[in-house]
C-alpha cells in the first residue's frame, strides 16, 4: 500500500470525532514497532520525522525504512516532516517523497509567520502535499525547539481565522498549554479547552493538531529510574486530557515522542542492567522494540482510532 496523504486521515477523523496518532520515528525499531500496533489495531497512524532524526538517521534511510513497512502492512501510512524550520527543509521533504510537512514558523512575528507559511502551502499544493503550520508558542524542549516557559504564548482565535484564510494552510498546530519533553507541568496540569472550543468554532473543517501531547506514564518513568536513569519529577498531559480533546472537539491529530522515547531507552536499561554480559544489539532492542508497540497500541486506544484504517 502506497504511503497517504495526512489531509486524507485528518478529514476523516474530523468527521468521525477521533485524532490519527502521529508518532515520531529515528530508527528502524522504532518504526517497526509503531506499525505492529497500529497494524493490530487496524488504525492509520502519521509517521513523522523531526530535524534531529533527519541529522541522526538521514531522510533517505527513514523514507526507506517507511516503505519497507508499507510492504508488510495495509493499514493507511501518512510520512510527515515534523517542526520544519525553513522553507528548504519543506521543500526537501515533499521533493523526497513525504505526503505532509509541517513548517514552523512561529518562533517569528505573526507577519512573517503568515509570509513563510504561504511560501510553503503554495510550493506544497502544487505538488499535492498537505501543509500544517503552527500558530502560538509550546513551552519546553524538542530537538532543537526550545522556548521558554515565560515566552509561550497562547492561541489567539481572531488570529487564528486570519492565519488560515492568509496561509490556506490544511491542519493547524495550536497552542493551549501542552509542551515538549517530558516536564509539561510544574502545577496541575491544565489545558485551555475554553480557547480550543472558541478556536473551532472560528475555523470550522480546519482540522487541529496538538503537539507536546505525550502523557508521561509514570510506569515509564519509573522504569526508566529504576535502572539507572535520572528523570525526577516528568510529568504530561494526563490521558483523560488527550482523549477529551481527541473525541470531543476537532483534534484531529495528536503528537506523541516523549513516550516512545520513555518506553524504549527504559527497557534497553532494564536489559543491559540484568544481562551484563550481554552485547548483541538485537538481544535489548527487541525488549525496546515491543515496548514501543505496546505504547503504540495504548494512545491509539484513547485517541479512538482503533478498527479506523
Amino acid at each position: 500500500m502506497p504511503l497517504v496523504s495526512s489531509k486524507e486521515l485528518l478529514l476523516k477523523a474530523y468527521d468521525g470525532n477521533y485524532a490519527v496518532g502521529a508518532f515520531n520515528v529515528n530508527n528502524m525499531e522504532i518504526i517497526q514497532g509503531i506499525i505492529d500496533g497500529a497494524s493490530e489495531l487496524n488504525a492509520p497512524i502519521i509517521l513523522q520525522v523531526s530535524a534531529g532524526a533527519r541529522k541522526y538517521a538521514r531522510q533517505e534511510y527513514l523514507l526507506h525504512l517507511v516503505k519497507a513497512g508499507l510492504e508488510i502492512s495495509d493499514i493507511p501510512i501518512s510520512l510527515h516532516l515534523d517542526h520544519g524550520e525553513n522553507f528548504e527543509i519543506c521543500k526537501a521533504c515533499i521533493d523526497g517523497g513525504f505526503t505532509s510537512v509541517m513548517i514552523d514558523g512561529s518562533k517569528f512575528t505573526f507577519e512573517e509567520n503568515i509570509r513563510v507559511t504561504k511560501e510553503v502551502v503554495d510550493y506544497a499544493h502544487a505538488r499535492g502535499i498537505q501543509v500544517e503550520a503552527e500558530l502560538g508558542k509550546l513551552a519546553g524542549v524538542e530537538d532543537n525547539v526550545s522556548v521558554a516557559e515565560k515566552d509561550a504564548i497562547f492561541t489567539d482565535p481572531d488570529q487564528a481565522v486570519e492565519f488560515v484564510e492568509k496561509t490556506k494552510v490544511d491542519s493547524l498546530a495550536i497552542a493551549i498549554g501542552t509542551s515538549h519533553g517530558a516536564y509539561k507541568f510544574k502545577g496541575d496540569p491544565k489545558l485551555d479547552f475554553e480557547r480550543l472550543a472558541k478556536i473551532e468554532a472560528k475555523l470550522p473543517g480546519v482540522p487541529l493538531v496538538l503537539h507536546g501531547a505525550s502523557s508521561v506514564p509514570q510506569d515509564l518513568v519509573a522504569i526508566c529510574n529504576q535502572y539507572g536513569a535520572e528523570i525526577p519529577g516528568a510529568q504530561g498531559v494526563p490521558e483523560s486530557m488527550i482523549e477529551e480533546a481527541a473525541k470531543k472537539y476537532k483534534v484531529c491529530k495528536v503528537n506523541i515522542d516523549t513516550d516512545l522515547r520513555l518506553a524504549f531507552t527504559g527497557q534497553i536499561r532494564k536489559y543491559m542492567k540484568e544481562h551484563p554480559a550481554d552485547f548483541d544489539p538485537r538481544k535489548y532492542l527487541t525488549p525496546a522494540r515491543d515496548a514501543i508497540k505496546q505504547v503504540v497500541i495504548r494512545k491509539i486506544k484513547i485517541l479512538g482510532t482503533d478498527g479506523k484504517a
